[in-house]
């Protein structure tokens, strides 16, 4: 239940702050007083779009807050758990700023939230019956979700909704299956030749580093041979060679060891020294004997680079590992193509399945919107004769149609509101103050089977008057006595007689220009609005005393 209300610097509003009582209550004012206004501000709670241009005073934020209880819900908790906000059921704070510059904020419980996460939750806690919804009458998914909720339906329709998703996943991937088998078929003897081209090279992976090394070798094979030439003379020539004059110092310090025992270890490690130089001298011996280049070898190492480096720059790749790759990839094309046909049929199968599946469900769906649209009949039946149409006749039609996430329903309002009249769409052949009615009735159906706590009716009223506006008040009366708020936005002063709280908009002039603002009105306050509202701006007597026997009628 909206509690209270907080407009700062939007429009036409320097600041408002108003308490809201439960029940019905009603909203007089002028045309032009800045009822509108109102509504649009709790429009922003709703998560309308925002414009700065409604920003009163420039240099200054917007703000719009209300405070809602909402301690008669026993299932938010998940979604304030789900959303990391605190929550408090007596005084759920929702709040939209919006800035200057055209930045819009919003915060529920002082926690900023996406304008979304605001939607979600404003949209179970109040409903804005505006003159455009009247609009929705025509359109099916407006008549399709009111069946819905009379049907208590919501379990079966997500079942139904998950079937749906998976058939129809399924069907897109049949149809990717099918483009590709297209394709692949269409190219299967290029990627036969793609795939042969690859594999008859014998790719290895690592193998190019390996013959790039290998090349690297060949191709400095004199500077090679050179340098290990001068190294086996600097080690092994006779005479000057190092192993040769190391194995001499060995042998002068051995000879020394009767005079200098501790020539002993000196001589040991020539030695040491002599054997590890000698096994050296003895490798690069070796070394230069085997350094036999063969420049066939050399040119058969380029050509297979050569042919490493046309297939990458063919097939787009980098490495060995990129075309290996791209060759296992093209087998499993071709596997793909000649299996194609399996997979097509398998898939075929599985999407029959899943499609009776859904139709099942899509059944059973059908059979409570059946039954929902008999009961439907007959609770807007008794409300619409209730106020003022003897021989109304109002069916909903419920006919097969090809299925969608919705189901396999197609829903329509039918209306006369003549006895000889044949049932037409309900937006074709209905008034104004027809469909005013119609839809009241919807609104107050609907709202006895789900949580509304809040509902709001801009004029609907449009098109009544008489009898008929008390009879709609006597509905709104009866929806506010069932643990709802409603607050009904009224010119006619049959309705605002009727509400148990009374609010006037008013426009005034001010030292900064034109103001509206909103106040409740007292008993002796009311009767002179409800006169007014009788008479027009000369208030008589007859009307000041009408206005009391309509106060006086519904206390």
């Amino acid at each position: 239940m909206l509690k209270h209300l907080h407009i700062k610097n939007f429009t036409l509003i320097d600041q408002l702050d108003i308490d809201f009582n439960g029940g019905f209550s009603v909203i007089t004012g002028e045309t032009g007083a800045g009822k509108s206004i109102i509504l649009g501000a709790i429009g922003l709670l709703l998560g309308q779009r925002a414009d700065s241009k409604a920003i009163r005073n420039a240099g200054n934020k917007c703000v719009i807050e209300a405070h809602f209880d909402i301690s008669a819900y026993d299932d938010m908790g998940t979604f304030f758990a789900n959303n990391d906000i605190d929550e408090d059921t007596h005084d759920c704070i929702i709040r939209r700023e919006l800035s200057p510059g055209g930045k819009s904020r919003a915060f529920i419980n002082d926690t900023p939230v996406a304008l979304s996460t605001l939607k979600e939750l404003t949209s179970q806690l109040i409903d804005i019956h505006s003159q455009h919804q009247n609009l929705l009458l025509a359109q099916h998914d407006f008549q399709l979700d009111v069946i819905d909720i009379i049907a208590n339906d919501q379990e079966q329709l997500a079942n139904y909704r998950k079937a749906f998703d998976t058939y129809r996943e399924t069907e897109r991937e049949l149809e990717k299956l099918r483009q590709q088998a297209a394709r692949n078929q269409e190219n299967a003897d290029f990627i036969q030749f793609q795939f042969d081209e690859l594999s008859n090279a014998h790719l290895t992976d690592g193998e190019q580093d390996e013959l790039e090394q290998q090349a690297a070798i060949m191709s400095h094979s004199e500077e090679i041979k050179e340098n290990l030439y001068k190294a086996d003379g600097l080690l092994s020539s006779e005479g000057t060679g190092i192993v040769e004059q190391l194995r001499a110092t060995r042998d002068t310090l051995a000879s020394l060891e009767q005079l200098l025992p501790e020539m002993s270890e000196m001589a040991r490690r020539a030695d040491s020294c002599h054997i590890e130089l000698k096994d050296l001298a003895q490798e690069i011996s070796g070394r230069l004997e085997d350094t036999d280049f063969d420049p066939s070898e050399l040119e058969a190492i380029n050509n297979r680079l050569d042919k490493i480096y046309d297939l990458e720059k063919k097939y787009h790749c980098d490495s060995v590992a990129g075309l290996i790759a791209a060759r296992d990839s093209l087998r499993q094309q071709l596997s793909d193509i000649s299996n194609s046909d399996e997979l097509i049929s398998e898939l075929v199968a599985r999407l029959e399945e899943e499609r009776n599946i859904c139709l099942s469900k899509a059944s059973a769906l059908s059979k409570k919107r059946a039954l929902a649209a008999r009961r439907i009949e007959k609770d807007m039946l008794d409300r619409l004769v209730t106020l003022g149409m003897p021989n109304v006749k109002f069916v909903v039609s419920v006919t097969p149609r090809e299925m969608d996430r919705s189901g396999a329903d197609r829903v329509s309002f039918l209306f006369s509101a003549n006895k000889s009249g044949s049932p037409q769409p309900v937006s074709q052949v209905a008034s104004g103050g027809e469909i005013a009615r119609v839809m009241l009735s919807l609104k107050a159906m609907i709202s006895s089977a789900v949580k509304l706590p809040t509902i709001i009716f801009d004029e609907i009223d449009t098109g009544v008057s008489g009898k008929i506006a008390e009879r709609m008040a006597q509905i709104m009366q009866q929806m506010g006595e069932c643990g709802r708020q409603v607050i009904s936005i009224t010119h006619l002063p049959q309705i605002a007689a009727l509400g148990a709280t009374h609010y006037k908009v008013e426009k005034t002039e001010t030292a900064k220009g034109t103001s509206s603002r909103m106040r409740m009105l007292g008993k002796d306050e009311r009767i002179i609005e409800i006169a007014q509202m009788l008479s027009g701006s000369n208030i008589t007597e007859a009307a000041v005393s009408n206005a009391k026997e309509l106060l006086k009628q519904w206390e």
